[in-house]
């Protein structure tokens, strides 16, 4: 199978373990909304968004790019079923970078059994490898505290009380701002890109 077909897979596959852990973290904290709703499963389907899950990914692997960038239909969750009224949704944005992270240090696990004792090519290699610095970039470019990436619910969490309501409404309401400085993000990846890999190589050099 061609190298990119099978990056576009675990991609899609990976931003979908991403939505699943909010819900899953939402149903833990008391919210059975995404399990009422049918999201709580790794069945592509009821995730997919054709532009983010499918054109946008083909479009950054196409391009040769080290950044890859995908999401999935967002898991419905309700805040106010959630037991912990102030940490609740932090709880929930949270889970969805940190299992990016964790599919991270599980293909560098599995890199480091290929390589070591001689299971794989090095196509396979590279496909791990690929793989875990995919998902390393996935989960920080989600904790850019920019609406509606899984960093503004955690920016959230630390605003004062008395500036809390007024800051979340214009920056959840305010489509204009969220549009223009989402799409500075989209084509500025660069920075991204490089603070990503340096840190990518610091963990896979200490860890393979």
């Amino acid at each position: 199978m061609n190298e990119q077909i099978i990056l576009i897979i675990i991609l899609i596959f990976s931003v979908i373990i991403h939505e699943v852990s909010h819900g899953l973290a939402a149903l833990y904290q008391g919210d059975r909304t995404a399990e009422e709703a049918g999201r709580l499963t790794l069945n592509p389907i009821p995730h997919i968004d054709l532009f983010g899950s499918i054109i946008v990914p083909m479009i950054f692997i196409a391009s040769g790019m080290n950044a890859f960038l995908a999401w999935a239909k967002p898991v419905p969750y309700n805040p106010n079923n959630l037991r912990d009224k102030k940490w609740g949704e932090l709880i929930v944005a949270l889970a969805g970078p940190l299992s990016n992270f964790i599919l991270m240090f599980l293909f560098l696990i599995l890199f480091w059994l290929f390589n070591h004792f001689g299971f794989g090519n090095e196509f396979i290699l590279k496909i791990l490898f690929t793989s875990a610095f995919m998902n390393l970039f996935l989960g920080i470019f989600n904790l850019v505290p920019v609406v509606p990436l899984d960093g503004s619910k955690v920016l959230f969490a630390f605003i004062p009380q008395k500036y809390y309501l007024n800051t979340r409404q214009f920056l959840e309401k305010n489509y204009l701002y969220i549009f223009l400085i989402f799409v500075f993000i989209i084509f500025n990846t660069s920075f991204l890109q490089d603070f990503s890999w340096n840190i990518f190589k610091w963990i896979s050099n200490w860890f393979v």
